[in-house]
């Protein structure tokens, strides 16, 4: 096993990306059953390589001299389908440690054993940092049965990434196959972030249709963030266009949920925006290597 360490020239590459899913394994094994894999993709309207492997997002982000976030996540539980292996994307990203970023993902639900792969997944493979979607594992992160989980990953030193506000799994489907939308009200984290303060905690996405408490948890906790991924920026809701130019231009971080929404479509979008010109490097690159830890 060979132990992931970032290489990435952050000088050179244009933007990193916080967030891209690794959808299939080399084995064709998918991150998502076939039913709420095609109602994603019907949602975001995606039709871009669908299921990229590793290598696949190695030589895309390479070949737009940009660095990636790369993770799955580990629903195992609350929907019945085996999770891609956190360690195995560790692995197979330190072989593009040019330009990928290895988050590991943990099922909440499995107690002292999650606890125990966290700690694995940094110790021995290197990962930088966690992914949870609370509404697709089916947990309320301020539920205190998950505090030990938050404890051993703020006493790692490394960030965990929420899903927040609306959800494109599950979406059109009855029920929204049984999918609960309150798991990802950002404010549920807010517990979390004040109880932990040495936890970096990133909230996924304009938060719509909690757009408001996402932006007053990033104003008022220093350890908490946005990332933009997810949504076209010319639907950024107004308030979160004005606190990403503004108050929150240290805070915010690109991201496209790729391959949900590439890129060079984000990038072009959000170049019309009217964000202040100086808030632009930080948000694209400069914010993201101070939550990775990487130089600048």
């Amino acid at each position: 096993m060979t132990r992931y360490e970032p290489r990435i020239d952050t000088g050179a590459v244009t933007a990193i990306d916080m967030h891209v899913h690794v959808e299939r394994d080399d084995h064709g094994r998918l991150s998502l059953d076939d039913e709420l894999m095609a109602a994603s993709a019907a949602y975001f309207k995606s039709a871009d390589n669908r299921t990229p492997t590793v290598a696949d997002l190695a030589r895309r982000y390479r070949a737009a001299n940009m660095a990636a976030v790369i993770f799955t996540v580990d629903a195992a539980t609350a929907t019945g389908h085996a999770a891609l292996s956190s360690e195995d994307i560790a692995a197979q990203a330190s072989g593009h440690a040019d330009v990928l970023i290895p988050f590991g993902s943990v099922d909440p639900h499995r107690g002292q054993d999650a606890i125990s792969q966290a700690r694995r997944l940094v110790r021995e493979y290197g990962v930088r940092g966690f992914k949870f979607h609370p509404s697709l594992q089916g947990f309320a992160p301020d539920d205190e049965r998950f505090r030990p989980l938050w404890g051993a990953i703020e006493e790692l030193g490394v960030p965990a990434l929420f899903h927040t506000g609306q959800n494109g799994i599950g979406a059109g489907l009855p029920g929204g196959r049984g999918i609960k939308l309150r798991y990802s009200n950002p404010i549920l984290l807010d517990e979390v972030a004040a109880d932990f303060p040495g936890l970096t905690v990133i909230l996924a996405h304009p938060s719509v249709p909690w757009q408001a408490e996402a932006i007053s948890m990033a104003t008022h906790k220093s350890n908490v963030y946005i990332d933009l991924s997810g949504w076209s920026p010319k639907y950024f809701p107004p308030e979160l266009v004005r606190a990403a130019g503004g108050m929150l231009r240290r805070k915010v971080l690109f991201g496209s949920d790729y391959p949900l929404i590439t890129p060079e479509r984000w990038l072009a979008d959000f170049a019309q925006l009217d964000i202040r010109p100086e808030a632009v490097p930080g948000i694209l690159k400069g914010n993201a290597c101070q939550v990775l830890g990487l130089p600048l």
